[in-house]
């Protein structure tokens, strides 16, 4: 039996020598490689935190003592240390484990992931509820140095601060330069720093001198500057946290002990850990950003390139992006920290002086971009669905109100497949058609999705073109620029009795449950504004309308066409068709699509359900 099929808990861990646990790393990682190749995943990030991982669960006491971990791409090891090693194989697959933490699934799991910078907050609150309680746990929130960048991050570390509040916070680095404070210089003197002789002798001296503030404040200053030669954490000490790093975090030795120290001092703790995405594979090490989130594939050839096939509809923004901007140098192209999941990597290398990726900060995007409208130019927000309602305010407040010209290119609109409800994109027509000035698209395929990112461009106000994951039917797309004319659908199937109101991708689907009941179907193209002429039209003239959409039925596009025919007067019955409310779990997008009944039979279910009514 190898060391990994011992390990059905941490607790098996703590039986396991220091040289056991540094083979069980490898072991780890070859197993989390050929199961990754099998299901897809997040590879790069998992590899980089096996030793961590591990230090973790064997200092800490879990589940009693809480681990937050920060987005969720970096939790494989962590399931397989705690009783999912066995479900490895079902990861982000229907019905099988989630790709992300996730409470129900384990009792490990202190909290969801999946958006970034949350983890600090969370962590905070489970110490401030110990600590009401009366219970002694520790909390730890284990943050990268991406998400380290949103603002959420900084509130959380500075009210940390301010309460005093047993807390560790963990900084997996894995992309700044610093390996120059990384070695066993850097590693000695964070054990130094973190123990319990040298932390004795500081509390002792800040008793001693509580009553001259003046040499209080000197001896401060000087214990800062002193640390600050070998460390670089002078701004986590202004928020109030014991800084504590940089060191090796694929040193088991360095961890261990450290965490060991870290977890019997009080107050705010700040432990700075530098790791390798990819470590122990070499097309990873070589490659992280490709092995970032993988579909399957060999791991003796590693991922390779798929060769033609239709373009996604990312890839439609994308060179539509770079064609638009050659056309209107007043484009600037905006994304928090997707560039290549956003398709803007041609747009980066092409127009890089009207590039900016602003890092994990939706928030701060929505109002820069806001900024540059103001000045005249042009602003294109490349954002997921799902990362937008984190900047619902700046929206709203700082666009929207102001009528600024800021287009919304909403990526992953709809169900997502394997990442879950996590990154769904269910929201957002339900949270933007409310919002005054508005416009708001929904294209069918890609040849109209290329068209109407340029009728939203052009549009002198707030916009939103919301397009899904993946590929479309494979319209041919012409290479002009040519716009649609706005608030106007396109009556695409003329039938009798029933017509089916298609927003957006679910036309595919629509048109044939249409070709099978003999029922008209209109590509509504526009939430906002609704085309009101061909509602009417079909109103007036079939027994049932049906309305089609990959969004929550709940204030969504079908509610709209509801309060048109309110405003009307039209009795016509009117079915809805989306999203259920409640969230979707992970698994193939054709099997979730069937699932909720967007798919062309379960849209002709519902019709003739309808009907017999």
């Amino acid at each position: 039996m190898s060391l990994l099929e011992r390990i059905d808990s941490p607790a098996d861990l703590k039986q396991l020598s220091r040289a056991e646990l540094k083979e069980l790393a490898g072991e780890i990682r070859a197993f989390m490689i050929d199961s990754v190749s099998k299901t897809g995943g997040h590879l790069a990030s998992n590899l980089g935190v096996v030793e961590l991982t591990l230090a973790l669960h064997a200092v800490y006491d879990t589940p009693s003592d809480r681990i937050v971990w920060d987005v969720g791409h970096q939790t494989y090891v962590h399931k397989i240390l705690t009783g999912r090693r066995e479900r490895m194989h079902t990861l982000r697959q229907t019905d099988g484990l989630s790709g992300f933490t996730k409470r129900e699934e384990s009792e490990y799991d202190a909290f969801v992931a999946g958006h970034s910078s949350t983890s600090i907050s969370a962590a905070l609150g489970m110490a401030a509820a110990a600590k009401v309680k009366g219970e002694d746990r520790r909390c730890v929130a284990v943050i990268g140095d991406g998400a380290m960048s949103a603002g959420m991050a900084f509130e959380a570390l500075n009210n940390a601060g301010a309460m005093d509040a047993n807390l560790l916070v963990i900084l997996n680095d894995n992309e700044m330069s610093i390996s120059p404070n990384v070695g066993a210089l850097s590693n000695y003197l964070t054990r130094l720093l973190s123990g319990r002789v040298y932390n004795t002798m500081r509390r002792q001296s800040e008793k001693l001198l509580s009553g001259l503030p003046v040499l209080q404040e000197l001896a401060k200053k000087a214990e800062e500057h002193m640390k600050g030669m070998v460390m670089p954490g002078t701004l986590f000490e202004e928020f109030g946290f014991n800084y504590l790093g940089p060191i090796d975090g694929h040193d088991l030795d360095a961890l261990i002990a450290t965490l060991t120290n870290l977890k019997q001092l009080s107050g705010p703790q700040f432990l700075h850990v530098v790791t390798r995405k990819g470590k122990g594979y070499v097309p990873a090490e070589e490659n992280p950003l490709g092995y970032h989130g993988v579909g399957k594939f060999d791991p003796a050839q590693g991922v390779t390139a798929k060769a033609g096939g239709k373009p996604s509809y990312t890839q439609v923004f994308g060179n539509w992006l770079v064609d638009m901007a050659a056309a209107d140098s007043r484009l600037i192209g905006i994304t928090p920290a997707m560039c290549e999941g956003s398709g803007l990597t041609r747009f980066a290398e092409q127009f890089p002086g009207r590039y900016y990726d602003v890092g994990i900060a939706e928030q701060h995007a929505l109002t820069f971009a806001a900024g540059m409208a103001c000045e005249g130019l042009k602003p294109v927000v490349a954002i997921y669905s799902t990362f937008l309602q984190r900047a619902y305010d700046q929206l709203i407040h700082d666009i929207a109100l102001q009528n600024l010209p800021v287009m919304l290119a909403i990526d992953r609109a709809g169900l997502v497949g394997a990442d879950g409800p996590t990154h769904a994109g269910a929201f957002d027509l339900s949270f933007l058609r409310c919002v005054p000035n508005m416009l708001i698209a929904a294209p069918s395929d890609e040849a109209e999705c290329r068209r109407l990112l340029t009728t939203a461009y052009r549009h002198d106000g707030p916009s939103a073109v919301r397009y899904p994951r993946g590929t479309g039917p494979g319209a041919e797309i012409e290479p002009d620029l040519e716009p649609l004319p706005i608030g106007k659908g396109l009556l695409r199937r003329q039938g009798r009795r029933v017509a089916i109101l298609a927003f957006g991708a679910p036309l595919t689907a629509a048109l044939a449950a249409g070709e099978n009941l003999d029922a008209s179907v209109a590509d509504m193209r526009f939430i906002k504004p609704l085309d009101r002429e061909l509602i009417q039209h079909l109103a007036e003239t079939h027994a049932l309308l049906v309305t089609v959409e990959e969004n929550a039925v709940a204030g969504g596009a079908g509610e709209a066409v509801a309060e048109l025919l309110a405003e009307l007067g039209l009795a016509t019955p009117i079915v809805h068709l989306g999203l259920p409310d409640r969230f979707i779990e992970q698994g193939e997008p054709t099997v979730l699509l069937a699932r909720v009944g967007l798919d062309a039979a379960g849209i002709e279910r519902s019709v003739l359900a309808a009907l017999k009514k």
